[in-house]
């Protein structure tokens, strides 16, 4: 078993494209023993068999992963009104989803689901108030269940997080910790970031990317340690703030994921600090 210091290694599934023989295969080749399992797979007619597919591979699920059709990664502003579960129309929809989403990790013997929660927006009072009465809505079905939510990072700074975590005050919400999204996003520096959200962060993607340059356009996703993360003093972060979760690895781009997933578990492995 291949680790970094003491975090086990996943790969987050959708970046094979949840081609489950392709993830085993390379499994076999790095190493590495856990998987980031996107979970909408397992939500339609075969999701016992696409189960039963997943738990043949031996590999350990660290987390489920619930993303929504209606979500638009083509711009900032198409992400912001169509991402989590902010829009309206699709609320009773996304609700019955995440049920669903934390009925299958149950299944899998998994405590950890993690979700895009969209775009917090807690200068408007409406908004906020709608958020918080949504998010306690999921958060009581997955508290009911033995399940910890896990709001992704990117979409709003550490601070915001933390004052909607502070404000939302639900034991069954936690954070998967997202170092590249702040940099997509243009929302800080992860390394300060890890400090802020450190007694809710459960579960880490290692990603990389690079800042835009211009304004209201997304950064670039890059091979991890090879963008502006500072891959060594991300993981010296981590330890600092004693993580105790695993450390998936999330590639979404590039022509060789194989190959920039291999690079990024080869990186980890050497990882000493």
């Amino acid at each position: 078993m291949v680790k970094c210091n003491d975090w086990p290694i996943a790969l987050c599934s959708w970046s094979m494209k949840n081609d489950l023989d392709a993830i085993k295969k390379l499994a076999d080749e790095t190493g590495f023993t856990h998987l980031h399992l996107g979970v909408s797979p397992a939500l339609g007619a075969d999701g016992k068999s696409y189960l039963a597919k997943v738990k043949a591979t031996g590999l350990e699920v660290s987390a489920t992963m619930i993303d929504f059709a209606h979500e638009d990664y083509s711009t900032l502003e198409s992400i912001r009104l169509t991402g989590g579960i902010v829009p309206d129309e699709h609320w009773a929809a996304d609700k019955a989803a995440v049920f669903a989403a934390i009925d299958a990790t149950v299944e899998l013997g998994v405590d950890l689901l993690s979700l895009h929660f969209g775009f917090l927006d807690m200068e408007d009072a409406d908004m906020a108030g709608k958020l918080l009465e949504r998010a306690s809505v999921l958060g009581d079905y997955a508290q009911a269940n033995g399940i910890t939510l896990l709001m992704e990072t990117g979409q709003e700074t550490a601070e915001e997080l933390k004052g909607f975590l502070e404000t939302l005050s639900h034991p069954a919400f936690a954070v998967n910790f997202d170092p590249a999204n702040m940099i997509l996003y243009g929302k800080g520096n992860p390394i300060d970031v890890v400090k802020v959200l450190a007694p809710w962060i459960k579960h880490v993607h290692i990603k990389d990317a690079t800042k835009t340059e211009t304004p209201g356009t997304w950064g670039a996703e890059v091979p991890w340690s090879t963008g502006q993360v500072n891959a060594d003093e991300f993981l010296k972060a981590l330890k600092d703030i004693g993580f105790e979760g695993a450390l998936a690895v999330e590639r979404e781009a590039g022509d060789d994921r194989p190959g920039d997933i291999t690079l990024a578990i080869k990186h980890l492995i050497a990882f000493k600090g």
